[in-house]
């Protein structure tokens, strides 16, 4: 059977040449007559692989030598707990809350300290991403955002201007899609199982000075959960997810031969802004996120009613085109482009759409431009 087109929002699609990689190396990695699954993660061996994932990385995001970076588990939700125990010093952090993700961080944060909501687009259904109003309060401990909402499709185009108070960034969904000014950030995290990887990492990068005190909430932290023991053990307090990492390194492998973050960015931009394109021009499909506010990864969309909804999804997977159901709080369609997601796919969900809304015709909004 012919692979998928696959707009999952994660876990997604990994490239195909480190899929063959992966599979040429299952059983026997390098000569070392075994798999890396089955590798002492204390061995010379992973350290290489662990190593080289690392510097890659860096090259590819140009990660300053003052900042860590960390291969950890629990997957991005466990950093919503791990930011405010590690960085919430003087128990006082601001939140900017564009959907789903933003706001379970801040409700977590809320446990440890005082989590002030400094500007929300709540109100309006979370189809935009919000913007402070002004310069916040310096004497913040840090101000958090999720850059990219893959629920709602928004995307935080502009970091916004904190002063001296260290910007937290979750940027899971657009993790190396586009280059990023990691010097911007006091922290960025991603899970990645949508760019990155398989599903079981978290790549947290972390600047210098704000691990250096320990966790800000003491010994209280769990012992796994500190920053500063993580960053002092290069990952390797306890048996990481050896395999994820070794993904993870043949896929920053893979964008850097291919051309690195600028060429996926502009890659990745076409690719959404076909679908964007049709979508804005369409009688039968609406799209959720306003144009200002769209992400270069998640494009969201519905029919009028949720039986039509349904009925494109079902149609969508007999043409081996899946992952394209709105996550279950917002309903609609949801086309994940991410990295690996190939030009031809987004050529496959065209087409399709096109078919559906001539077979709908007669359910077209009058109203559409």
């Amino acid at each position: 059977m012919a692979r998928a087109f696959n707009f999952s929002a994660g876990p997604s699609a990994l490239p195909e040449e480190v899929l063959k990689e992966a599979a040429a190396e299952m059983l026997d990695y390098k000569g070392c007559g075994m798999s890396v699954m089955e590798m002492s993660h204390r061995s010379s061996t992973f350290q290489s692989i662990l190593d080289d994932a690392e510097q890659t990385l860096r090259r590819l995001m140009g990660i300053p030598d003052n900042y860590r970076v960390m291969f950890l588990q629990g997957g991005a939700t466990l950093q919503f707990a791990c930011v405010p125990m590690n960085l919430m010093r003087g128990r006082h952090a601001g939140y900017l809350v564009a959907g789903n993700w933003s706001k379970k961080a801040w409700q977590e944060a809320c446990k440890y300290g005082q989590a002030d909501v400094l500007a929300t687009s709540e109100p309006t259904g979370f189809d935009r991403t919000p913007h402070l109003g002004g310069m916040p309060d310096q004497s913040l401990d840090y101000v958090y955002l999720c850059q990219n909402e893959t629920v709602y499709g928004t995307m935080t185009r502009e970091l916004p201007d904190t002063g001296d108070v260290p910007i937290v960034a979750d940027v899971s969904s657009m993790f190396l899609s586009s280059p990023l000014p990691v010097e911007r950030y006091g922290l960025i995290y991603a899970g990645v199982q949508k760019n990155a990887g398989p599903a079981g990492n978290t790549v947290v990068i972390c600047r210098d000075d704000l691990i250096g005190d320990g966790p800000a909430l003491g010994d209280i932290v769990p012992t796994y959960m500190g920053y500063k023991l993580q960053a002092s053990k290069d990952s390797l307090y306890n048996t990481p997810n050896a395999w994820g990492i070794y993904m993870c390194g043949k896929v920053f492998h893979w964008i850097e031969e291919t051309g690195g973050l600028a060429a996926m960015e502009e890659r990745n931009w076409e690719k959404a802004n076909r679908l964007y394109g049709y979508i804005d021009g369409s009688s039968l499909f609406s799209p959720i996120a306003r144009p200002d506010s769209r992400s270069i990864a998640n494009v969201t969309f519905r029919c009028p009613t949720p039986e039509l909804d349904a009925e494109f999804v079902a149609g969508a997977a007999e043409r081996n085109i899946v992952g394209v159901k709105g996550h279950r709080i917002l309903g609609g369609m949801r086309a994940s482009c991410y990295n690996a997601v190939p030009a031809k796919a987004v050529d496959a969900l065209l087409d399709y759409m096109e078919d559906f809304e001539r077979a709908h015709a007669a359910d077209c909004r009058t109203d559409a431009q």
